[in-house]
């Protein structure tokens, strides 16, 4: 039998599921062994048990200043901030998506400039944008908008121009209006793509976050990676990685389990 038709069963996925995070795990106790077997003081990479015990106080013990768990303060933060950026952009692009991929006059006006726009660096605007809305939370949630909408326009407006024409001839047919065919025919059929598109544009959003909150913040997850990075403190970088990576699998995990709740019969949330 061909490779091409070979599925592995439940144990043999859930073992190829695991192994590339033992191999990774292991790849980095080795290499940490190594480097601290010669220089027992080294900080670039810290033993497991040493990011372990870190993970431990900083999910429990209290700044001594702020008497505040840092990383729980970070972590609200940095969320309201995702939060924002995320529900901002997704609202505009179903309502641009929904123009674009109905309406022939807006399509010829805006699809072209939103492609070019959808081509800038994000990061490279960062400046311009501290410069007009200020160092301050709305220049951080702008550069999330800035960053994702372009995409999420795109995506959901080819999934609008993707719907068969006779569902819309038919709904015409039955007398509905243009905004009734946006409510009742194109937007059922963009919501399960709109929170896939939500899906693939979290990690491009947690890098703008993390980027804006490294410049100028006082809080935030990435604010406090950028601030201890020179003291070489190795084990509350790592720890505040695997942390960021944990929520943004968990926020995965639960688009995931929507999209399948709300649209069961779409391969949308497989």
């Amino acid at each position: 039998m061909r490779l091409i038709n070979r599925t592995p069963g439940v144990v043999a996925r859930t073992a190829l599921i695991i192994l590339p995070f033992v191999a990774v795990l292991a790849a980095y106790a080795i290499g940490s062994e190594i480097r601290l077997s010669a220089n027992p003081s080294d900080k670039l990479l810290p033993a497991p048990s040493t990011i372990a015990a870190t993970a431990e106080r900083l999910f429990t013990e209290p700044d001594r200043r702020s008497e505040r768990i840092l990383l729980w303060h970070d972590t609200a933060a940095s969320l309201i901030r995702l939060a924002l950026g995320v529900g901002i952009s997704a609202a505009l692009a179903t309502i641009i998506g929904l123009l674009i991929g109905l309406l022939p006059h807006v399509r010829a006006t805006l699809a072209g400039f939103v492609a070019v726009v959808s081509m800038i660096p994000p990061l490279a605007v960062l400046p311009i944008l501290f410069i007009v809305f200020g160092l301050g939370e709305l220049s951080k949630v702008v550069l999330i908008v800035v960053g994702i909408l372009p995409f999420l326009i795109r995506d959901l407006s080819a999934r609008v121009l993707e719907i068969p024409r006779e569902m819309i001839v038919k709904a015409e047919t039955l007398g509905a209006s243009t905004l009734v065919i946006a409510l009742r025919v194109a937007l059922p059929q963009l919501l399960p793509r709109l929170i896939q598109a939500i899906r693939l544009s979290l990690g491009p959003a947690w890098l703008f976050l993390i980027a804006a909150e490294a410049i100028a913040a006082e809080q935030g997850l990435g604010y406090r990676i950028f601030l201890v990075r020179r003291f070489l403190a190795m084990d509350v970088i790592l720890t505040y990685v695997l942390w960021i990576t944990m929520l943004a699998f968990l926020m995965d995990l639960l688009l995931r389990w929507l999209s399948r709740r709300l649209f069961p019969w779409t391969e949308a949330g497989l």
